[in-house]
């Protein structure tokens, strides 16, 4: 559905994007992860026909971005970041007038705009005005017009940007109905655990280049080749905590499977397993540690999130 060979735009010297070269298929939803600045949104207004690559190619559901713009348009709905809305009219006013530009006519206009309403779950806001909306409400509402043409791709540039949490979970379960309809959609965001939680790949682009394209299981096996375990100790909080804390550090960096230990910020130790090593050379920490008469509050291996990928395969650096 979303295909681009080395797309690439160039200001000057300045690439904002570099040798794009990305597949997304049907049904997939993609997460396009990066810092501000580093070719996100430059990468769906070149796919959304709004800006004309300094080289390269893409096509959209099998049309390319140079001979077939106004075939994509129908095809796609594109949600910036920030879009302009018109405060004077009502809900359903606002969405007749896009619907009305789709030349959705008649009985079928009234239909389809009540529809994306309810998808959105907006229905009961239809006779407010647009500027007596919330943050959360205008972004829904943004995502109910992108709608009314029925388009196959989805470009989502940051859909959860200035949301509450309640809010970007609603955005979230938003998204994954749209995905459960077999609609091609890629989301750029900073929330990033969510985005693991709804998508199926992901692509993290920095300084306009792509540095992983791959599913979301697949990002974190690249990540973690080792095992991390955190141990924290039940020891009474005194004056003898530290020293309980340095001993038990040395006694776990003498262990055969460990490779490195660290203290963190709320006095647990972060142990790092060599590699090569699995669950059966490590399990048998915890009963060494007993055995040797420390206490153990907790001992359990390091969750790896999108999050962890993110700031491990990135260095925040943009174009």
């Amino acid at each position: 559905m979303i295909k681009t060979e080395d797309l690439t735009k160039q200001y000057g010297k300045l690439f904002a994007l570099k040798n794009l070269t990305l597949e997304l298929n049907e049904g997939d939803l993609f997460g396009f992860i990066g810092p501000n600045g580093s070719g996100k949104t430059t990468t769906m207004k070149m796919l959304a026909t709004l800006l004309q690559p300094t080289y390269g190619e893409a096509y959209v559901c099998g049309l390319s971005i140079y001979t077939k713009p106004k075939e994509i348009r129908r095809l796609i709905g594109f949600m910036p970041d920030f879009f302009g809305v018109y405060d004077d009219m009502k809900v359903i006013e606002y969405l007749e007038f896009f619907a009305a530009a789709y030349r959705v006519r008649g009985e079928a206009r009234r239909k389809i705009c009540n529809e994306v309403l309810e998808l959105v779950d907006l229905g009961y806001k239809r006779e407010a005005l647009v500027t007596s909306l919330s943050r959360g409400m205008t972004q829904r509402l943004g995502l109910a017009r992108v709608l009314l043409h029925d388009p196959q791709v989805l470009l989502l540039d940051e859909p959860a940007s200035g949301l509450d949490p309640r809010a970007r979970i609603e955005i979230r379960e938003l998204l994954k109905r749209l995905g459960g309809r077999g609609k091609t959609i890629m989301v750029s965001s900073h929330i990033l655990p969510e985005l693991a939680d709804v998508c199926n790949k992901v692509g993290i682009i920095e300084r306009g280049e792509l540095l992983v394209d791959a599913r979301v299981e697949d990002v974190m096996k690249r990540v973690r080749d080792q095992v991390v375990v955190l141990v924290e100790l039940a020891e009474p909080q005194d004056e003898n905590f530290g020293k309980k804390i340095d001993e038990c550090a040395k006694f776990l960096t003498d262990d055969a499977v460990v490779e490195s230990v660290e203290k963190t910020k709320n006095d647990a130790l972060r142990v790092l397993i060599e590699k090569g090593k699995g669950l059966d050379d490590y399990s048998a920490l915890l009963t060494r540690l007993i055995e040797r008469g420390f206490r153990i509050r907790s001992f359990r291996e390091e969750e790896v999130n999108l999050e962890t990928a993110f700031m491990t395969l990135t260095r925040g650096i943009t174009a």
